[in-house]
């Protein structure tokens, strides 16, 4: 069934079903860890789901935005959103496969800033497969590999755009490589905590095409105190549109 949810503080509802995928905090961070330029006039969402990036990137930038994912169900509902929103004039939702943006030439190098909140798991791990085709789809790479989407944002980016991406922190060193082979220069590095005592378990990077070398590793973003408490950045996140 259909709900009608809040986009945490930004003003903003979405259509959700919880039987089928919900935005989660990874693709929230996604939203808001990019400093946008006031110059970046087009923006892409890789595997938009029901497009939580785009709605709240609304909030942060005047650009273009351009969200795709190949499940029609999911666009379907995203759409919605975007009209109950009234934001059709600033983002567009197709329904594809990320590799058909290959196909359209007047794409490439076109791009200021493009994000991805790729599926975690590989398709061969039989161990963490879902029955959800919806969520299966999502987390695990059923239709597109992570190197298929460097190389794509990497022909879609401006000289000078960037790639921003989020994924498990043990898959950081194959991210970073990614990056180089795709001609974009990793330059930004934020690990992402449950709390102080765990382990990293997410991690944020972003890249620009044919950037000059030099990579910058931010402060850890906990999420929560030893006492189960918001953190203040957490807690920022979740209740101001952050500009």
């Amino acid at each position: 069934m259909e709900k009608l949810d809040d986009v945490l503080g930004y003003g903003l509802k979405i259509y959700q079903r919880r039987d089928w995928f919900c935005f989660s905090l990874d693709s929230v961070l996604l939203a808001n860890f990019p400093k946008i330029r006031k110059n970046t006039k087009k923006i892409l969402d890789l595997g938009t789901g029901n497009g939580v990036i785009p709605l709240i990137l609304s909030r942060r930038s005047n650009a273009n935005i351009l969200g795709v994912d190949i499940q029609q169900d999911l666009i379907d509902l995203a759409t919605k959103s975007v009209k109950y929103n009234k934001l059709e004039k600033q983002i567009l939702l197709k329904c594809m496969n990320m590799k058909e943006l290959l196909n359209e030439k007047n794409l490439y190098n076109s791009f200021d800033l493009i994000l991805s909140n790729p599926p975690f798991f590989s398709n061969y791990d039989n161990s963490l497969k879902n029955d959800n085709v919806h969520k299966a789809i999502a987390r695990h790479e059923l239709f597109i590999k992570l190197e298929e989407i460097f190389f794509i944002a990497s022909r879609l980016l401006k000289e000078g755009g960037k790639f921003a991406l989020i994924h498990r922190a043990d898959k950081f060193i194959d991210i970073i490589t990614l990056f180089r082979k795709n001609d974009m220069e990793p330059k930004l590095v934020t690990f992402i905590y449950k709390n102080c005592n765990s382990e990293s378990y997410m991690v944020y990077v972003e890249g620009i095409k044919h950037g000059k070398t030099g990579l910058k590793v931010t402060k850890p973003f906990i999420l929560y105190l030893t006492d189960g408490s918001m953190t203040k950045d957490y807690e920022k996140l979740c209740n101001e549109v952050m500009l």
